[in-house]
């Protein structure tokens, strides 16, 4: 279906056209229409499906722009994703005149936040968190409030802040529709659903697996007390420059990370219970280069977009096939392969199992490498990127400094054993 099939006003087509699209996502086709309509939607997605403007333009349609009241609230589970929203809706509305749009949630001064709702505001994208701060100091009304979106509700659930999206439902009309997006659709989310929504279309879309054959997935098979010194090892292995390390849990994260750095790895940690300004710094880093291995739960990490990631590495097994999904998609990005790896304890297997059962992801399974076969793969992996360059570079230049210091006792071939020797030591 092609955008300007739908039942949208000209301004919202305009700036669609200036993102770039053209023919609407699955996702987007399924619950346009029916959001357009006044139906409640319960849509089982993951991200990078095209949610945001699935809900976005819904609610733009909706919005009475002499009003200067909240007329729409979306709650999101990290800063991150509040910003990347909020962005993304002020691009589909940039042709509205005087639309209003603010992200609020934590680590920004609340002053601030409190200055632009009081001057008014048509839709609030924030953290439950932040959300209710604002409520209970009188700055934020929601009594005109005709749309409601609980985007990633799993793992707002996750976080905990199940009472905090009930308060804040309760302080908006019943008559709004409320459309809610995860993806993965827990007995919390269906509580959630059955209690807040009225009679919901439910909307499934497929995981979006067109990245997945860019990326080399691997299973290995450990044991709870091999588990860290097989991690190094993959590490070590694969030489990882910028490798991203799933936990289950926060616990999980800080041994990892405590490890990782006692045995001179370059890694640092996100999790919930950090402070924004503290994830912010490390997330950073990441970006920059200067950390090599990043450890995080599934929560910290939504919102992370990072495109030169090589190695996504499952420390614990997820239970959710879509879950896997979802991590192993943080590498492969914007063109670029993959890898994604997988320890495995006797615990974990009914969970891979799973995994291939329903991801349908082919994972190889593979023995974790002993030392030898570390030294063997780093050494491939050298001569591999030489050769790469003897095909592509003008190494003219570089010949004739290796064969004006080749002599009757020193070849090229010693010459470059021990060009070898040095960067394998560098």
């Amino acid at each position: 279906m092609n955008f300007d099939d739908l039942n949208i006003s000209d301004e919202i087509k305009k700036a669609i056209v200036d993102m770039g699209f053209k023919k609407t996502t699955p996702i987007q086709k399924a619950v346009i229409p029916q959001a357009l309509s006044g139906k409640d939607i319960m849509g089982q997605a993951q991200t990078g499906t095209g949610k945001t403007v699935a809900f976005g333009i819904p609610i733009l349609e909706k919005i009475f722009i002499p009003d200067k009241s909240p007329q729409a609230i979306i709650l999101c589970p990290t800063r991150e994703l509040c910003i990347q929203v909020a962005d993304e809706i002020a691009k589909i509305g940039n042709k509205i005149k005087k639309l209003k749009i603010l992200a609020v949630y934590g680590g920004q001064p609340i002053g601030k936040q409190t200055r632009v709702l009081k001057k008014g505001v048509h839709i609030v994208v924030g953290t439950p968190g932040r959300v209710i701060d604002h409520i209970e100091r009188k700055n934020l009304d929601l009594i005109g409030v005709e749309s409601v979106v609980l985007d990633e509700a799993d793992e707002m659930l996750d976080m905990g802040f199940r009472d905090d999206i009930e308060l804040i439902l309760h302080n908006t009309p019943k008559q709004r529709q409320t459309l809610l997006f995860s993806a993965t659709i827990p007995e919390e989310v269906k509580k959630i659903a059955q209690k807040y929504q009225n009679n919901p279309k439910f909307i499934k879309i497929a995981s979006n697996k067109r990245n997945i054959p860019k990326i080399t997935q691997f299973s290995f098979k450990t044991s709870k007390k091999t588990k860290f010194e097989d991690l190094c090892k993959l590490i070590d292995a694969w030489n990882v420059k910028h490798g991203l390390v799933f936990c289950n849990t926060k616990n999980g994260v800080d041994f990892v990370v405590k490890h990782l750095k006692k045995n001179g790895y370059s890694a640092d940690s996100i999790h919930g219970d950090m402070t924004q300004k503290v994830r912010d710094k490390v997330m950073n880093k990441f970006r920059n280069g200067n950390i090599h291995i990043l450890v995080a739960t599934d929560v910290a990490a939504r919102g992370i977009d990072v495109e030169n990631i090589d190695v996504v590495i499952n420390y614990d097994i997820p239970q959710n096939p879509e879950i896997y999904i979802h991590r192993i998609g943080r590498t492969a990005r914007a063109g670029n392969k993959g890898n994604a790896f997988s320890l495995v304890t006797p615990q974990d297997e009914y969970y891979m199992i799973n995994i291939k059962k329903n991801s349908n992801v082919k994972i190889s399974q593979r023995s974790v490498p002993s030392l030898e076969e570390i030294d063997y793969i780093k050494n491939k992996n050298i001569i591999g990127k030489a050769i790469k360059s003897i095909r592509n570079d003008d190494l003219s230049e570089y010949i004739k400094i290796i064969e004006n210091n080749s002599s009757g006792d020193i070849s090229s071939v010693e010459i470059a054993a021990s060009l070898l020797k040095m960067v394998r030591e560098n």
